[in-house]
Parts: C-alpha cells; structure tokens; sequence
C-alpha cells in the first residue's frame, strides 16, 4: 500500500522527452517553493524563471494551483486541466487528483483539508472545512461538503460513504 505519510517524489518526477504538463507544473511549483526561502541574487532568479514556468503550465493546462499551496509530496496529478486549489487548502502526501477538481471554501469558516494517498475522482468537489481521511477514494463528480474518514470511498452529490 502507498504511503500516507512518507512522499514518493519519484511520483512527481516528469518524463524527459514526454509532454507532461502535471508534472512540469508541479516542479516549477516545488522550485519556487525551495527558492522563496533563500535570499541570495541567484535564488531570486530562479524563483523568477519558475514562477514563468508555472504559469506557462498553468495556462497550457487550465488548471489553477497557487504556488504557496501545502501540498505533501508525491502528488500525482495526470491530467491537470480545469483543476482549481484554494490557496489555504492542505493536501497530504501521494495524493492522486484528477481533472476537474475543485478543492476550496464554501464560505470564510475553513478550507478543506486533504490527508495522505487520497485518491479524487474527475469533476469532484471538496469544499468548506472539513477533512478527507487517510487512503480514502472520492468518487468522479462527488460533491463532498462533509468529512470523511479514512479509508472510506465517498460517492454523490452531495457525496455519502458507499459500504
């Protein structure tokens, strides 16, 4: 079973040669967030050429994913078109999300947190302030406005525990 707690960077990792825009967005979001912390000329330059990057990314893919977010390691996301991330929001490591994605606040009472290997379907809708457990599964075009445990798979609008 894949970690919920220790990242698989190897996950994130692009291709060479292979059009991978999920990939390549996400290292220029990891670049930035490595060099945002140092303040030397060269660390401005290259935090620089990756917030290029990740926006060239984001505009090819249509996806909208801050480069301050709190995302752990190992994210996989395939096919990153149309995928919108509140800024606020936390997503642990080796999760997997789809396209279509949308993880934010309902209102100014919380953003969703997301914990380790958890896996979204296309379209679903994770909004307001609530949890997604460990190894859980969210179904394509669930809406979940409620928490749900680890290792449960939620389907639906508005999204249940399927048993």
């Amino acid at each position: 079973m894949i970690s919920a707690t220790e990242p698989d960077w190897s996950r994130e990792k692009p291709t060479p040669g292979r059009f991978e825009p999920g990939k390549k967005m996400l290292a220029a979001l990891r670049r930035y967030q490595k060099y945002s912390r140092r303040t030397d000329p060269f660390s401005k330059t290259i935090k620089g050429i990756a917030v290029l990057q990740h926006r060239f990314w984001s505009a090819v893919s249509g996806s909208d994913i801050p480069l301050d977010s709190s995302i752990g390691g190992g994210l996989l996301i395939p096919h990153p078109n149309g995928i919108v991330i509140h800024p606020e929001a936390k997503i642990g490591p080796n999760c997997l999300i789809f396209q279509q994605v949308t993880i934010g606040a309902v209102d100014a009472t919380g953003v969703p947190v997301i914990e380790g290997h958890v896996d979204i379907g296309a379209g679903a809708r994770i909004l307001g302030n609530i949890t997604i457990g460990t190894h859980a599964r969210i179904g394509a075009n669930a809406v979940v406005v409620n928490d749900i445990p680890a290792n449960a798979t939620a389907v639906g609008i508005p999204a249940k525990i399927r048993q």
